[in-house]
């Protein structure tokens, strides 16, 4: 006797949705995870987290390693009652004796989301083009979109008197990175004026300031590219990454003696953003290269909130994306299987 498959693949799924970009998504629909993370995160600090993803699974696919997305989606996963797997190269064949297609059907039947933090967004895209069940981008090279809740999540906490979040004016200074482009996209979104402070070699390329750009037309941001940091002066939030990052490393000496010193975070840097501009950093910093020390331990300086959001980002996509799906069994259909199954067992 063939049953129907009780996996996830069978529920409905005309509605399916992938957190690839926040460029799928509205200004309003971002707005709404945003609030999702407030009530969730101040349930975590009663001890009162809402048993959302109890019962379902999230596999974890990392080409890359990373303390923060793991741990905060192991954690996320362990607080909303469900449960994470943790996938490495080692222990699958992503595209390899498997091709992506496979690899996506088959964990669509034996879990609930699936997050990859790959070398290349074709991965992540591919993933989501056979999956039938959400996939998130936990980084890839081109985004980094769970980061950038965080942060979004982070700036709004911290939000200056009398001001939302469409007031705020952003500098990243250094490379354009993959945490550069979300946090470019993100912030035009939601009308922010946006400054890429950055040499001239590795500013962020045309494809990126034409979205941001287009951006901009409809919310009323800004978007400012260029190699001045003296462009920090009035800005709210200033913003480091790393100045390489994997597969950069043949380029590690030439982009070092590029940023260093001039476009290092620094205390004199800050102080031409202005008093009251906070210090933000996706992290692991490499302190004294793309920020000094003393700024990650000032005052201003929100990076370990900005931290801790991480989680607070992750219980959020969670449940966002797989709680419209959930089936609440009856009492009288989990007693009648319980009875069932156990009178079996009970037989043997």
């Amino acid at each position: 006797m063939k049953l129907p498959s009780s996996s996830a693949t069978e529920l409905n799924k005309q509605d399916l949705r992938h957190f690839l970009k926040t460029q799928d998504f509205t200004k309003k629909e971002l707005s709404d995870i945003l609030k999702l993370m407030a009530m969730l995160k101040q349930a975590r600090k009663d001890n009162a987290v809402p048993q959302l993803f109890k019962g379902k699974s999230v596999a974890m696919i990392f080409e890359q390693p990373s303390t923060r997305t793991r741990v905060s989606f192991e954690t996320a996963a362990t607080l909303l009652g469900g449960h994470a797997l943790f996938l490495s190269p080692k222990d699958i064949h992503l595209g390899a004796k498997e091709s992506l297609e496979d690899t996506a059907r088959v964990l669509s039947r034996m879990v609930d989301i699936i997050m990859a933090r790959v070398d290349d967004h074709s991965t992540v895209a591919g993933l989501a083009q056979y999956a039938s069940v959400p996939v998130v981008n936990g980084l890839c090279d081109w985004l980094h979109p769970t980061q950038i809740m965080a942060d979004l999540f982070t700036m709004q906490e911290h939000l200056p008197e009398n001001k939302k979040l469409s007031d705020l004016t952003v500098a990243f200074v250094g490379d354009a990175t993959n945490v550069t482009s979300s946090l470019m996209f993100a912030c035009t979104k939601f009308g922010m004026t946006f400054k890429h402070i950055c040499p001239d070699r590795f500013k962020a390329p045309q494809e990126w300031i034409n979205i941001a750009l287009e951006n901009c037309e409809y919310s009323g941001g800004e978007l400012v590219i260029t190699d001045d940091t003296a462009q920090v002066e009035g800005c709210d939030i200033v913003v480091a990454d790393s100045f390489y990052w994997f597969g950069q490393e043949d380029e590690k000496e030439i982009r070092l003696s590029t940023f260093i010193p001039d476009y290092v975070v620094s205390e004199d840097l800050m102080a031409k953003a202005g008093a009251d501009a906070m210090f933000m950093h996706c992290l692991p910093a490499n302190d004294q290269r793309e920020c000094s020390r003393e700024v990650m331990e000032s005052a201003n300086s929100i990076i370990f909130d900005e931290a801790e959001n991480r989680l607070t980002a992750q219980m959020a996509i969670l449940a966002y994306f797989t709680y419209k799906h959930n089936t609440v069994p009856s009492a009288e259909t989990v007693a009648a299987h319980k009875n069932k199954i156990e009178g079996f067992l009970n037989s043997l």
